[in-house]
């Protein structure tokens, strides 16, 4: 079988076109390679060349230091609070930051609240720092958290974040000089993996992480067309976040709530932009394991679909503006239609196809998907990285990148699955069930 695998492999390769059954499969898979798959990474290039090209002639930054408010959301973090403080307080930024750690569930992470509120007297050592520390006795999630951190908020710029991640010291600085612009009312950060030498899964998600977000996003800011703030790290005007009354209570509150601005500014008519900055950096932990990586994005997608059932009524080009309505039907395309079309077609193949035939082909396009992969990476690290060598020293893993993000799409299916019959969104460790059950979902 092998054999037969290699000489059906190697005919394809030297003479594709000649081979009926494989001309006519590929005919098949045409429309999502050369209409999608290709399209759009070249568009992602283009635009981390123009994204390039704009920072290089950058001005000089002006004398704007606005006061800022960092809500550190916590639940159990223990002594990693430490870092995540010290990140902030250690900031190369002349303006006010203030801290405020919210501590989740109090009464049960008592270790968590010892050890951020040890930290005072070291924050209270650094001029324009100030350190406050909020223990939330009963546990609520992190919508909760952030709606409790934010009436304790003074600052201008408000910078939510985990309280399991680390920052760049200039991230402060890169961040807020965006909101000089009067029409930019958020900026997303940039997340990057801290934990990527843990494992080969938290290596793969590494590469993920800067593909999707540090390259893509860097892509996407340049054409106006950012679709979603993180919620472990997303950066506010104090008056927005006003505005739109907090963050709203459920599973997926990062692109709840980037709908929700969305909706407001196309409802006043007004310009607005919400800008990525791939040098605002903030490092997290993802999960180490298969199963964790699995479970966690069952939740990030099924609360994808959850998201835009209950915006549905304002997804629309008129409402939300043509870039912003063309990358969000980009995105749905990616969580919804290519995980059934992936799923479909393999289980298609292997059916009516001999099984040497079928492996030949995925062969084929496991290389296709492997070289496209490849050469936006490694163009990426080029332009965007700024840890090239951390970055370079993890290609061997992209030849396992296609397999990878294979398991992902069958993921994302499963999770679109669990939402629609099973109302996966209420399946969350994002909040306890009695906060979950008096909302309306």
């Amino acid at each position: 079988m092998i054999y037969s695998v290699i000489e059906i492999l190697s005919e394809i390769l030297v003479h594709p076109i000649s081979n009926h059954e494989f001309s006519s499969i590929l005919l098949t898979l045409m429309p999502l390679v050369i209409f999608f798959e290709i399209p759009w990474t070249l568009f992602i290039l283009v635009g981390i060349v123009r994204y390039k090209w704009e920072r290089m002639h950058e001005g000089v930054r002006r004398d704007y230091f606005p006061s800022v408010s960092c809500i550190i959301t916590c639940y159990s973090e223990g002594a990693a609070i430490k870092q995540t403080i010290r990140s902030l307080t250690e900031q190369i930024y002349p303006g006010k930051i203030q801290l405020i750690v919210l501590v989740d569930g109090a009464a049960a992470n008592q270790e968590t609240l010892r050890v951020a509120q040890s930290m005072s007297g070291y924050v209270n050592e650094f001029l324009n720092r100030k350190l406050l520390v909020i223990p939330k006795w009963q546990r609520g999630g992190v919508v909760s958290s952030s709606n409790a951190g934010l009436q304790f908020a003074d600052g201008e710029i408000i910078i939510k974040v985990d309280g399991d991640s680390s920052m760049d010291n200039n991230m402060v600085e890169r961040a807020t000089r965006h909101f000089e612009n009067s029409e930019v009312v958020a900026v997303s950060g940039c997340l990057r993996v801290r934990n990527a030498n843990e494992s080969i899964w938290t290596s793969f998600q590494a590469i993920e992480y800067f593909i999707a977000i540090q390259s893509s996003k860097s892509a996407l800011s340049t054409f106006n067309m950012v679709n979603n703030i993180s919620g472990a790290f997303g950066i506010f005007r104090r008056e927005l976040l006003d505005l739109v009354m907090g963050w709203d209570a459920g599973t997926a509150e990062d692109l709840d709530m980037t709908m929700r601005i969305k909706n407001y500014f196309a409802n006043k008519k007004k310009k607005f932009r919400i800008v990525f900055d791939p040098e605002a950096m903030c490092f997290t932990d993802v999960p180490v394991t298969l199963k964790n990586y699995l479970k966690q994005r069952i939740r990030w997608d099924g609360d994808y679909s959850f998201i835009l059932a209950k915006h549905k009524h304002t997804l629309s080009p008129k409402f939300i503006g043509w870039p912003n309505f063309i990358g969000l039907l980009v995105r749905m395309f990616t969580n919804l239609v290519i995980p059934c079309t992936v799923f479909f077609y393999t289980i298609w193949l292997c059916i009516a196809y001999p099984w040497s035939f079928a492996i030949a082909l995925m062969i084929f396009m496991y290389l296709f998907y492997f070289i496209m992969h490849s050469c936006m990476y490694i163009f990426s690290v080029w332009l965007l990285s700024e840890r090239i060598c951390e970055d370079l020293a993890r290609i061997p893993y992209l030849l396992f990148i296609p397999a990878f993000m294979f398991i992902g799409r069958i993921n994302a299916l499963v999770a679109n699955l669990w939402q629609w019959f099973g109302k996966g969104h209420q399946d969350t460790s994002m909040a306890p069930w009695w906060v979950i059950k008096k909302n309306k979902f």
